[in-house]
């Protein structure tokens, strides 16, 4: 706890502070993107295909245009003849705004119907008719790549010929398969197939946007779900041809984002086009089920995967081979650089002498995207499979999975460890997380209750997930997002009373930016959070940044608002020197104040130093206490932790109770406990809902089967255990506060504990894998089979 002499409690870092946003959303004083009531506005609705992959042969809008209400419809031909039927993905690839000729997923956009209101404008859409001729749906990825698969893509066969998008690997493989063979004449190689399903993000708030266009000033704002404000109205310009400062966008408060909402979408594209058409303003705001089936989904990965080991289960070589599954069109979020995005972290906390690493990449007729979902770019399949590859090699050479990763972790001394795939990890003690996870627990006494419980033909199952995560993207120069270099921002602003206004180039979608960085000023500054306020999603006034995703907000917008904070305490303390008729060598720092060395009586405050700024400046510096910081992160940041979970299953009817959930994290320097603890709350329970419940699933005709959430289940209260938590803390060398990032973490290391138990309870029959999520009806089905069920 921070005290100065110079005020009021700061309430700096590593303290418990209750977040300030929350007095507004409390008090149902949010304000998201569907509160925007404009003058004259009109409403939007989309008209999408049912087909899955189908040749449109004709589209007659007549009867739309003759529903009372009904302003216009837009449809891929009004678009391609403006030059705007295709926008650019962040992966570099095409995409239909409004199919022009064909479909290639269901529930893809084919016209854009705008009226005067909501009601209108869907009995409008229904109204329009179009005439399909379907054609073959290819949804299986491994059929994509068939010589005789469909092609899906004529649109750019010049350039790619069949359904594989890229080709991409990693690695020594010749060093790599030199180990395998060596291994399987003296060590053990252990080998799985896993599948990592389809799932959404499936924020609270769907996506949507409105856009107004103002004809007398020539100047577009749009307020929308944005996680990258700046980066989407780079891209509104790119596409449009409008000029970049002719364009606003404005995020708002965003109900939850999870990588779902970096993404353009189609609406966002058609509604500006609807503006410019009509000159009214035009919202458009997406219901449940089109925001499951058309936006942005996570994972869709299929992995081989395999370790070669010594007969002591030491391991020398980790080689694995993914196929992913992109959907209609290439729009994964990733920097440019990595297609697989960070995959290739799958090493995870161990020290693998060798790996190497294979992604190839089809198209097939589901909706496109392949988002970074509460992971920092495909760490989530990374870390699921390193961590249950240990479990299996921990069963083949007989040692209990504890044993097997405290046997081969990477050792705190070896750190900054650089991996064999070309990581720099930061800092890490594993060891330590582990074994305050299974003291915690009572490991020990569990593994005894396992085997009473086993001997009485009971089924209880512990799993571990020891997993280390990768955030913070940049460096910029290893690191774009079309192209634009991912570095953040932030600017401060004292007025003379000593109040601050900061603004920051990422965007908060329910994270507590505004007190997080409102405390790491405070930290900096000596002022308490109370008289800093903190602004974000406006692009008209926020510094350039690339938005918040990938667990990149503390470590680089954080980074940021260090640096600026202390440019300004640079400055005070020139101004102080003034003040006090002393040099600046002379002078102490305490929290919230400067005094002179040795006569810690005289000295300024930093309020009285921010009014001198303004009123008293000496003559030699700039009027003003204002700073500015672009943030380019020298490295990556590496969080960690260790889980620990028990689960019971029933005989009867196959399920799954999670009886003890334990979480170690390691973030870092913890700036705010509270909220730490709250996202660490929300992001295992977005790991137990792909481990258990969660999957976006198609039929063979490509019909989406999880477009509600009665088809989609997310868990509720209901199913969601009892968190327990705990910390470690070691910072990372290289961020000015030692802050690591932990939005993610849970979500990454969660699901595969769950597995991890379930295996567990199931392996002295012989089980060794079971793909997620884990149903019910599949364990059930086991059960069956081994002789185990007892209904």
């Amino acid at each position: 706890m921070t005290t100065t002499s110079a005020g009021p409690h700061v309430h700096g870092l590593g303290e418990p502070y209750k977040r300030k946003e929350d007095a507004r959303f409390i008090r149902g004083k949010g304000n998201y993107v569907d509160d925007i009531q404009l003058p004259g506005m009109l409403y939007a609705d989309i008209v999408r295909s049912p087909y899955a992959h189908a040749l449109i042969k004709g589209i007659d809008i007549s009867k739309a245009l003759q529903v009372p209400g009904v302003v216009a419809v837009i449809t891929g031909k009004d678009l391609e003849a403006a030059g705007l039927a295709w926008m650019p993905t962040l992966s570099g690839d095409s995409e239909a705004v409004l199919a022009v000729d064909r479909v290639l997923y269901q529930m893809q956009e084919v016209a854009f119907v705008v009226a005067e209101s909501r009601y209108a404008a869907a009995d409008g859409a229904a109204a329009v008719e179009v005439d399909y001729e379907p054609l073959p749906v290819v949804v299986d990825p491994h059929k994509a790549l068939a010589p005789d698969a469909p092609l899906l893509r004529p649109d750019k066969k010049d350039r790619q010929p069949t359904n594989q998008i890229y080709h991409w690997e990693t690695g020594d493989r010749a060093a790599t398969d030199a180990a395998f063979a060596e291994a399987e004449q003296n060590g053990v190689v252990v080998r799985q197939d896993m599948y990592v399903p389809r799932i959404h993000p499936a924020p609270i708030e769907t996506c949507g946007c409105v856009a107004d266009y103002n004809a007398a000033t020539g100047k577009l704002t749009v307020w929308m779900t944005s996680q990258a404000p700046h980066a989407h109205r780079t891209l509104f310009a790119i596409v449009s041809g409008l000029p970049e400062h002719r364009i606003r966008v404005i995020s708002p408060d965003v109900g939850g984002g999870f990588g779902n909402k970096v993404p353009i979408y189609p609406g966002y594209v058609c509604a500006v086009v609807a503006a410019l058409k009509t000159g009214r303003p035009v919202k458009w705001i997406e219901d449940r089920t089109e925001n499951l089936t058309s936006t942005g989904f996570a994972r869709d990965y299929h992995i081989h995967a395999e370790i070669a080991a010594d007969k002591e289960g030491t391991v020398k070589a980790l080689r694995v081979y993914t196929l992913a599954d992109h959907g209609a069109f290439d729009a994964a979020a990733q920097p440019t650089k990595f297609p697989a995005g960070l995959f290739h972290i799958c090493t995870g906390s161990y020290d693998f002498k060798q790996a190497h690493v294979a992604v190839d990449a089809v198209h097939t007729n589901k909706a496109p995207g392949g988002i970074a979902y509460r992971c920092s770019f495909r760490v989530t399949e990374a870390s699921y499979l390193i961590e249950r590859m240990m479990d299996t090699l921990a069963r083949e050479v007989g040692k209990d999975p504890a044993e097997i990763r405290l046997q081969n972790f990477i050792k705190p001394e070896a750190f900054p460890y650089r991996s064999a795939l070309g990581w720099t990890y930061d800092s890490g003690n594993y060891e330590r997380a582990l074994r305050l996870a299974m003291e915690k627990i009572g490991y020990e006494e569990l593994r005894r209750e396992q085997a009473e419980k086993r001997a009485r033909g009971e089924l209880m199952g512990i799993g571990i997930s020891s997993f280390t995560e990768i955030v913070g993207a940049g460096p910029g120069k290893h690191f774009d997002i079309a192209g634009i270099q991912m570095f953040d921002s932030c600017e401060i602003r004292v007025h003379p009373t000593g109040k601050v206004l900061a603004r920051i180039g990422v965007q908060t979608q329910g994270q507590g930016h505004e007190t997080t960085f409102a405390q790491i000023i405070a930290a900096e500054l000596g002022i308490s959070p109370d008289d800093v306020d903190v602004e974000h999603g406006d692009t008209d006034t926020a510094p350039y940044g690339l938005g918040t995703y990938a667990s990149r907000s503390t470590p680089v917008g954080g980074a940021a608002t260090a640096v600026a904070a202390r440019k300004i305490r640079d400055k005070a303390r020139k101004i102080a020197a003034y003040l006090l008729e002393v040099g600046e060598e002379d002078l102490e720092w305490e929290p919230g104040r400067f005094y002179v060395r040795g006569s810690p009586s005289k000295g300024k405050t930093i309020q009285e130093i921010a009014f001198a700024a303004y009123t008293n400046c000496p003559p030699y510096l700039e009027p003003g206490l204002e700073a500015v910081n672009y943030y380019d992160p020298p490295n990556l940041t590496y969080p960690f932790g260790s889980y620990i979970c028990v689960v019971d299953i029933d005989r009867g009817t196959g399920e799954v109770h999670i009886r003890r959930f334990l979480a170690v994290d390691d973030c870092g320097t913890v700036i705010n406990p509270m909220i730490v603890e709250g996202q660490i709350h929300g992001g295992l329970t977005q790991g137990l809902a792909p481990a258990l419940y969660e999957q976006l699933a198609y039929d063979e005709d490509g019909n989406v089967l999880g477009s509600n959430f009665q088809d989609y289940l997310i868990p509720t209260a209901i199913e969601t255990p009892r968190w327990e938590t705990d910390r470690t803390v070691t910072p990372s060398p290289h961020h000015p506060i030692g802050a690591k990032g932990v939005g993610e973490s849970p979500t990454v290391g969660a699901p595969q504990a769950i597995a991890n138990a379930v295996v567990d309870a199931l392996a002295h029959v012989g089980v060794r894998h079971i793909d997620i999520p884990i149903t019910p009806w599949k364990v059930w089905a086991i059960l069956k089979e081994k002789g185990l069920a007892t209904a």
